[in-house]
């Protein structure tokens, strides 16, 4: 300002502090003046009519994004006790014009980081001018400094509602002289910026205006300079055209914890704080019991009464005005939690922070891709919330279908607002769930995904077609082809099965085109149960696996060390399992891989993990008798073989989540091999092959564990020596039973109808 000029109205506040909130209330009322500057970004102007609208509802945030790529974007947030958000609607109660003064978004976004983000130079360390503040009148915590100073304050009541900017504005002042730019540069540009704006405004309301803005910024903002030396800080700086809106927000990503840079610990507590007309500390105890209870937790009136006592005995003991979070979390630990921290958490995490999300107008400015979402998710009532929730879909209903596709399209599309999680009340192929978060961030993705089209499914073709062109991997399209029948996008498979047909073609590593085929078995079995046509990839699939049953041998027998092999075996699995789903696909496919298994459970050279897998697999399937299997065992474990070599036979045959253990317990004889061969391993080796039995055994159930406990321990054979006169294991008959049999299949045919 130049030297002599009256001085406006300088509000230096802290973002989204309920406090300065009032306080700034308070400032405006009695100075009434006739014009507000807010700091943020000044094309937001032309959407600040839409705060005023009755389905504006904080948090909300001003999203700006380059029109030509909107991953650049920033979010300026606002909450309902954020100062910037009182001032605003202060201002269009009355008619006043407001107006924003920040450095435009086109330039930020030009010099890549966002607004908040901390920029300063090589081993600086940006200041805090909260902690800084805190530690000079001897408080450790900054939170707890600013609850005694500003929250504990009652701004209406106040003589002089100006007094405490001007101590605030005192103190922020000593810390410029001796911090400077505090480790950000920047805000020497951005305040460059806002003075421009503040003389633009005194020509048109002389001094008669008010400014609210960040407390760190106001002795910039009052310092005499002159229009000729701001205009050369502001001189050359990059711009690009950026497009803006209002988007939802949420306290959760308010807090300080989810990164954002003016960030609060607190935004659930400090939202109480602000709309609290009276008694803050027993209305928000009120909550904490009605969500206790919730919990099915008791808590009594007796309960809410006497935390209230001794959050205020805590307060007057440590020297502060009022209970503040911390005396009153730590009363409802004692009281209401009995001394855990388990209860404790939820509150902290449902109450403290909380999931509010806020709600835009649905004129704001959007996308058309964004208009065509809001459209489907009102049609499918599907609601955006940011507290996480299951969705349990049944796909054989017409609008549960629908809400399935869309989920899918909006993953292709990068917009993970849905996430697949495993169902809580059964399996089937006609189920599906879902588990919803919205995120803030998700506008943003949105808004990127537009550069594909106008509509869910226009954009998510569009970019399943360009994700098949540029893939690098046969695995990556395999998973693209799976991807777009999930999603319904029969428009987007053929040039998926273009990509992958060539792919196929040119790939000789067999390990991805193992890991490529159970995709293709998965989108197989989608559509034939689904309604979708995926028969185009039957021919692929096929071709895919012949060409696995010819080179899986070699690759098997190639050297592999202890890394590879078990990578390999994995894919084995993989592979056993797409086979039984193409087992109609291809003539004679099922018996070429029983071949394939047979030839690697019989081959030296193949590392024994993967030689006890082939033979667990066609024991099974019952294409490997049991004398077979016991004499394939008693060779993997016999004393020429390598005592590694053996263990990893065993994790092959007896590990995973296969039911290794209970096949053991039912059959004695290959746990009498077993057990001879631990007991004869060399105590040095037993050292080295111990981890990986251990990692076998371990994951068997307690229940298995016990059984084969006993049974070692009376001594492997002796459950037979009490049953010799039957030829097969205690527990079962030497043959089946046709008429038990077809008894339990009728049953057996009702449980899988239901399941499915």
């Amino acid at each position: 300002m130049s030297p002599g000029a009256a001085q406006p109205l300088l509000l230096g506040v802290r973002h989204h502090g309920p406090g300065s909130a009032r306080s700034v209330r308070a400032a405006l009322d009695a100075a009434q003046p006739r014009a507000v500057l807010i700091e943020g970004p000044p094309e937001g102007d032309a959407l600040l009519a839409l705060a005023a609208e009755p389905d504006m509802r904080p948090p909300v945030a001003l999203l700006a994004h380059a029109a030509d790529d909107p991953g650049r974007a920033v979010f300026w947030p606002l909450a309902s006790f954020s100062p910037e958000w009182v001032a605003l609607r202060w201002a269009q109660a009355r008619d006043v014009p407001v107006r924003f003064i920040d450095l435009p978004a086109a330039h930020t976004l030009a010099g890549g980081p966002g607004a908040d983000e901390d920029d300063g130079g090589a081993g600086s360390v940006p200041v805090d001018p909260l902690t800084a503040l805190a530690g000079a009148a001897g408080y450790d915590d900054p939170e707890r400094w600013w609850e005694d100073v500003v929250e504990h304050r009652d701004a209406d009541s106040a003589r002089d509602p100006l007094a405490p900017f001007a101590a605030l504005a005192e103190a922020m002042g000593a810390l410029r002289e001796t911090h400077g730019d505090g480790g950000r540069p920047s805000d020497l540009v951005r305040e460059a910026y806002m003075r421009q704006r503040m003389r633009a405004a005194r020509r048109e309301f002389g001094a008669d205006y008010a400014v609210v803005c960040g407390a760190w910024h106001v002795p910039a903002l009052r310092a005499r300079t002159t229009a000729a030396a701001d205009r050369a800080l502001l001189t050359g700086l990059p711009r690009t055209k950026v497009e803006t809106t209002w988007v939802p927000w949420t306290h959760r990503r308010l807090a300080r914890a989810g990164g954002y840079g003016a960030g609060i610990t607190s935004p659930g507590w400090y939202a109480h704080l602000f709309a609290a007309p009276d008694r803050p500390v027993e209305r928000w105890l009120t909550k904490v019991a009605g969500l206790l209870r919730e919990e099915d937790r008791q808590v009594s009136p007796a309960h809410v009464i006497e935390t209230v006592r001794l959050a205020r005995t805590l307060a007057a003991l440590r020297g502060r005005p009022l209970p503040g979070l911390t005396e009153t979390l730590e009363a409802v630990r004692a009281v209401m939690c009995d001394g855990s921290d388990v209860p404790l958490a939820l509150i902290e995490d449902r109450l403290v922070v909380g999931d509010v999300l806020g709600e835009v107008p649905g004129t704001a400015p959007a996308v058309p891709l964004q208009r065509d979402l809001t459209r489907r998710m009102r049609t499918l009532r599907l609601k955006a919330e940011a507290q996480s929730r299951d969705l349990e879909l049944d796909l054989r209903k017409d609008t549960d279908a629908a809400k399935s596709l869309l989920l899918h399209r909006l993953r292709l599309l990068g917009v993970d607002w849905g996430v697949p999680t495993a169902s809580r009340t059964g399996t089937g192929t006609f189920r599906e769930t879902w588990r919803l978060c919205w995120e803030p961030e998700l506008s943003v993705r949105v808004a990127e995904a537009g550069i594909w089209g106008t509509t869910v499914p226009g954009a998510a073709t569009a970019r399943a077609e360009a994700e098949a062109r540029g893939a690098g991997e046969l695995g990556e399209i395999t998973a693209l082809a799976e991807r777009c029948l999930l999603a319904g996008l029969s428009e987007a498979l053929p040039a998926v099965l273009r990509a992958l047909a060539d792919r196929a073609a040119l790939d000789t590593d067999v390990a991805r085109l193992a890991g490529a085929l159970p995709a293709l078995a998965r989108s197989l079995r989608y559509g034939d149960v689904r309604g979708t046509d995926a028969s185009a990839l039957g021919t692929v699939a096929a071709g895919l696996a012949e060409r696995i049953c010819v080179a899986l041998p070699a690759a098997c027998a190639a050297g592999l060390d202890a890394d590879g092999a078990a990578a390999l075996r994995g894919h084995v699995d993989g592979v056993h399992g797409a086979v039984a789903l193409l087992a109609d696909t291809g003539p004679g496919l099922r018996e070429r891989w029983s071949g394939v298994l047979r030839t690697l459970a019989e081959r030296d050279a193949v590392p024994g993990v993967i030689r006890g897998r082939a033979a667990r697999l066609l024991l099974d399937g019952g294409r490997l008798p049991a004398e077979e299997t016991a004499r394939l065992m008693g060779l993997a474990l016999s004393p020429a073989a390598a005592p590694a070599d053996a263990a990893g036979w065993i994790e092959g045959f007896a590990g995973g989540n296969a039911g290794g253990g209970t096949l053991l317990v039912h059959d004695e004889r290959l746990l009498g091999l077993i057990d001879t061969w631990l007991v004869s391993v060399p105590p040095d080796a037993f050292v080295d092959v111990l981890p990986l039995l251990r990692r076998t055994f371990g994951a068997y159930e307690p229940g298995v564990k016990r059984s084969l406990g006993e049974l070692v321990r009376r001594g492997p054979g002796a459950g037979r020596a009490r049953s010799a006169s039957r030829a097969a294991p205690e527990g079962f008959a030497p043959d089946l039973d046709p008429a038990r049999a077809d008894a339990a299949e009728a049953l057996a045919r009702l449980l899988l109808a239901a399941a499915g």
